[in-house]
């Protein structure tokens, strides 16, 4: 497809939350050795052969010629492919993805963690994989050529979300200033879910009061930022039972609960089990 030493795969020893940045590359086929995190939206389009991710914690597998959508915050690996082949991965800014108007549903299910795929696939398929041949060229070429990028995922999102949610509602596009406070948000808590976080805390990383700071990320995520923190604890947790040995109560402590009695419960609410049962089940 392109030149083979271009070729991007996974590096295990990049740092974690490190970002990517809006880019289209073309990337090798191969098993992730641990989950990546970064937070930007990212697009996977396969030309051949699908693959397996292990999103969050559980499998999902991507089918080629399709274009699949998912916030790269959620932990992710690819745990298994098909075929040896090469296939596209674009990255996009959160605050960029937030400020594009696409509709709220469809930015819900992925802020959510959502894989997203679009229905229409085998109709898009051809016309997906020129268009990440040209983003592909274009993110290798001057910046200029990025504002055609931007303008294009963002058509191609829109077109998507037709295909992927019904009842659609769309809302405005939401300020750039805001979106950029709503993505600094979200990757404190990612950052810092094993820690004592209290709302001031994240409002004072932002420099917003923390009553507007929480306003102003359940406008873009639908719940507030200790049910956002709460939920992220409870991701890494269900990542540790289901990846490791390590003891329950240790788990705990490890994703920031000050008792086995909150985790417990916290974990029961979110998953309808105790955290040891949902580690004999899966």
């Amino acid at each position: 497809m392109r030149n083979p030493e271009i070729l991007k795969t996974f590096n295990a020893r990049r740092s974690e939350f490190e970002p990517y940045g809006l880019t289209c590359e073309l990337w090798q086929t191969d098993i992730m050795p641990r989950f990546d995190c970064h937070n930007e939206i990212e697009l996977n389009y396969f030309p051949v052969g699908g693959v397996t991710y292990f999103l969050r914690d559980h499998r999902v597998t991507i089918p080629p010629r399709c274009l699949a959508l998912f916030w790269g915050l959620i932990p992710h690996q690819i745990v298994h492919f098909s075929e040896p082949s090469s296939y596209y991965v674009c990255t996009i800014p959160l605050s960029m993805f937030l400020g594009w108007g696409l509709p709220d549903n469809f930015i819900s299910r992925v802020l959510k963690g959502e894989l997203l795929v679009d229905e229409e696939h085998e109709r898009f398929a051809d016309y997906d994989h020129l268009l990440m041949e040209n983003w592909h060229s274009d993110c290798l070429s001057s910046d200029p050529n990025k504002l055609t990028v931007q303008l294009e995922m963002q058509s191609r999102l829109l077109r998507m979300s037709a295909h992927t949610v019904t009842g659609l509602k769309t809302i405005s596009s939401v300020p750039v200033g805001e979106a950029v406070q709503i993505e600094r948000m979200a990757l404190f808590i990612a950052q810092n879910y094993s820690r004592s976080i209290r709302l001031s805390d994240i409002g004072k990383y932002v420099g917003l009061h923390p009553d507007y700071a929480n306003a102003l990320f359940k406008k873009a995520f639908g719940h507030t930022l200790n049910a956002h923190l709460i939920m992220e604890r409870i991701t890494q947790a269900r990542c540790l039972l289901l990846t490791t040995d390590i003891p329950i109560v240790q788990v705990a402590y490890d994703c920031g609960f000050n008792s086995i009695s909150s985790f417990n419960s916290a974990f029961l609410k979110f998953n309808g089990c105790t955290p040891r049962d949902y580690r004999k089940r899966f």
